[in-house]
């Protein structure tokens, strides 16, 4: 039977350093007030013990957990087919790692699950959240208001009520970039260019389509066709454009995924792309828009730095305590990011 080794104690740490356990405690515990050779000292035998802090006892001392809660408001098949989810949960987790926190995903596919987060949030066991993917009838934001959790939103918060001037979000300019999308194609020469939204529950689909409309005031209404950000919806609202208007020469969709479902569409058609219809997607994810046929031209935003930003915001007002959750002493502001297009074989 294989002998239980005992874990390095503060108080070993502190007989190593040549200190007191409360000096060793406050280096630990990143407190002020330890003289640098001293607490050089105590990083030095933390290194040669193998100590390791004790959450519980650590999170006592500091008031925090060093664990961030992450919010996805979708449901689990779609969080791990959709590659976006993917590549924004990759920055917030780098973010969060190169600060010593943990990420705790949490996935919300109907009411019990919002119920359940909303204990998980108001029981403390998280420093903040970041939540991403809202719906406009979402109750997260109310849950999350309830539980008094520091949180920063992945997209600008479509509710209204009077909260919006304190909410922090990390977003892209989703209409700045419709329209350039929207322009390029009719500088290709194309007079009847059609759009496939996105879930037009979230904001990041409603302002792409007031971008298309910025550009095609005059356009017919019948040259817009409701997606949902999957293939699928893309494939399904592309041939409904084509019962609708056969004689539509363009396309802009809402996202990468719903853009490869209309390609799929039109060649079962008999449409060739771009010579019949030009197509621009929305995200760049190189995943799809590389490997469509033919390549994507399409909207670049930075997913994985939105997911870096946010977290980066949240640990900045966590870091300045109440007085930055209170909006005192410059606290983190939104950032919205620009969008670039990246032309490739689709127009």
């Amino acid at each position: 039977m294989t002998e239980t080794v005992p874990r390095p104690t503060l108080e070993a740490v502190a007989a190593r350093a040549g200190v007191s356990r409360a000096t060793v405690s406050r280096v630990v515990n990143g407190g002020d007030g330890v003289r640098e050779p001293l607490a050089e000292r105590v990083r030095q035998a933390v290194d040669e013990l193998g100590y390791v802090p004790n959450q519980a006892a650590r999170s006592l001392v500091t008031k925090r957990h060093d664990a961030i809660a992450v919010i996805v408001a979708e449901p689990e098949a779609r969080v791990f087919a959709d590659p976006f989810f993917a590549r924004q949960l990759r920055g917030i987790s780098k973010e969060l790692t190169a600060h010593d926190n943990q990420l705790v995903l949490l996935l919300t596919e109907g009411r019990h699950d919002h119920a359940r987060v909303g204990r998980y949030l108001a029981g403390g066991h998280v420093d903040g959240a970041l939540v991403f993917s809202l719906h406009l009838a979402d109750p997260l934001p109310e849950l999350i208001q309830r539980a008094g959790v520091p949180t920063v939103f992945g997209g600008r918060p479509g509710w209204t009520g009077g909260r919006g001037e304190d909410v922090v979000y990390v977003d892209s300019d989703n209409r700045g970039g419709a329209r350039d999308a929207v322009r390029h194609l009719l500088g290709l020469g194309r007079e009847r260019v059609a759009h496939i939204t996105g879930a037009l529950d979230q904001t990041s689909a409603a302002d792409r389509l007031a971008g298309y409309r910025d550009v095609m005031a005059d356009a017919d209404p019948l040259l817009v066709a409701e997606g949902d950000f999957t293939a699928v919806g893309g494939e399904r609202a592309m041939r409904e454009l084509l019962g609708r208007r056969p004689d539509l020469d363009a396309v802009f969709a809402a996202n990468d995924l719903t853009a490869a479902g209309a390609l799929r569409a039109l060649r079962e058609h008999g449409r060739r792309v771009p010579d019949d219809v030009a197509v621009v997607g929305f995200d760049d994810m190189l995943p799809v828009a590389e490997q469509t046929d033919p390549p994507l031209t399409t909207v670049r935003q930075d997913i994985e730095e939105m997911g870096r930003l946010m977290a980066r915001l949240l640990l900045r007002g966590l870091d300045r305590g109440p007085a930055a959750q209170e909006g005192v002493g410059g606290s983190p502001s939104s950032v919205i990011l620009p969008t670039t297009l990246v032309r490739r074989a689709s127009a």
